[in-house]
């Protein structure tokens, strides 16, 4: 076929389209759809992929985390979380002042967390509150917009100090800058604020209140327990080391199986393995929606073939072949699937640079391969049945069809 016939074709196609602009729109909005489903399942599964990265990446590359259950297994993969974290051990002190032994640590902070109501000046507000101490700071890469942050001895005098994350300083002073000096109640505890962080993009830490571990031990934080305990490590060289003196030092006190020490890279990598089985079931689905908009262009062509059958008899009879006709409806068929695919591509393009502004969606470009692939490759599957059907009507009875 040369360029002429595939221009020729094109052009009849086009032209077929225009007498019937209603049954040409309808019949790619089911390819669009499609598109459309799957481009934007994938882009959304990379964006919580992308954004759970940069949640690890903003807390350093050298960190190690003890955890109770499980957690990752020091293959990379992911094990699911232990039974720890509900019913088993429970970190404590006792579990961060022996990690405080362990050689080239540079920074070691405990994590306590639960979620709670904040409230300043009769306003109240859901929001998060975390006991950690001053290396937690650093490990967690909280900046500082306004104020300051507590230091090591406001945390053994269990002074009632708190660092307020920016989004709930804005809420509850509505200039987060003013919130410094200001006193807000946890519990029924009063704390005065003494700095406000730059906003993270992370829910929890924006809508969070940092204050001292040991003045969380009462009514906050009443078995004095820690949701996992990070080390810092500067020397990339040294994070084997650390991670093995913190497994020896955990085992004089627990089973091998009660509690997991992991480098941050394995929980990236576990992160990485999930999310590409996610993908792959996110395009099945995607694609689904695919699979109906094929049919419905299959079942529009059929019909198409049904209204035109005078004009094939009529092509017939002044010398078109088989062949011609058959070619003549695959062209429409796929043309509407490759039109269908692109409108689907580029409104889901448009979708993902609006979604961008609050959450890092990302467009793989081997989706949208894959995608239109699949939408042409469908116009090509489900256009063959109704154009076989016209190629092979007999030229005098297509002649004769009222």
């Amino acid at each position: 076929m040369n360029k002429e016939e595939i221009i020729h074709l094109l052009k009849s196609a086009f032209s077929d389209f225009k007498r019937n602009k209603t049954r040409t729109l309808l019949t790619s909005l089911g390819i669009s759809i499609g598109v459309l489903s799957v481009v934007l399942l994938i882009a959304l599964g990379l964006g919580l992929k992308n954004y759970i990265k940069q949640q690890f990446e903003s807390l350093g590359a050298n960190l190690i985390l003890v955890m109770p259950g499980s957690g990752f297994s020091g293959e990379g993969g992911f094990s699911s979380f232990g039974p720890g974290l509900v019913s088993g051990i429970k970190l404590d002190e006792k579990d961060f002042v022996s990690l405080g032994r362990v050689q080239d640590v540079d920074y070691l902070a405990p994590v306590f967390f639960t979620s709670t109501t904040i409230e300043a000046g009769g306003v109240k507000k859901t929001g998060y509150v975390q006991g950690t101490n001053e290396d937690g700071f650093k490990i967690l890469n909280l900046k500082m917009i306004a104020g300051e942050v507590f230091s090591k001895g406001d945390n053994q005098s269990r002074a009632k100090k708190a660092v307020l994350g920016f989004s709930i300083a804005e809420k509850l002073f509505q200039n987060p800058k003013d919130a410094v000096g200001q006193t807000v109640s946890i519990d029924n505890i009063r704390f005065k604020v003494v700095g406000v962080a730059e906003k993270m993009g992370d829910n929890e830490m924006d809508n969070g209140v940092v204050i001292p571990y040991k003045t969380s031990f009462g009514s906050i934080n009443p078995d004095k327990t820690f949701f996992m305990i990070y080390l810092g490590v500067t020397d990339e060289d040294k994070v084997e080391s650390v991670k093995k003196n913190a497994e020896e030092i955990m085992l004089k006190r627990y089973d091998e199986d009660e509690f997991s020490v992991t480098e941050q890279t394995e929980i990236l990598s576990s992160v990485n393995q999930i999310f590409s089985v996610v993908n792959a079931i996110l395009l099945a689905i995607g694609s689904i929606s695919l699979l109906v908009g094929g049919i419905g262009i299959m079942n529009i062509m059929y019909a198409t073939v049904t209204e035109r059958t005078k004009e094939i008899g009529i092509r017939r009879a002044v010398g078109a072949t088989e062949r011609d006709i058959l070619i003549q409806f695959l062209t429409e068929s796929i043309t509407l699937s490759v039109l269908g695919g692109l409108t689907g591509l580029i409104l889901a393009s448009l979708i993902v640079l609006g979604i961008r502004i609050f959450f890092p969606a990302s467009i793989n470009l081997l989706s949208v391969v894959v995608t239109f692939g699949i939408s042409t490759g469908i116009g090509v599957f489900f256009g063959v049945f109704p154009a076989r059907r016209a190629a092979k009507l007999p030229p005098i009875e297509a002649i004769r069809y009222e």
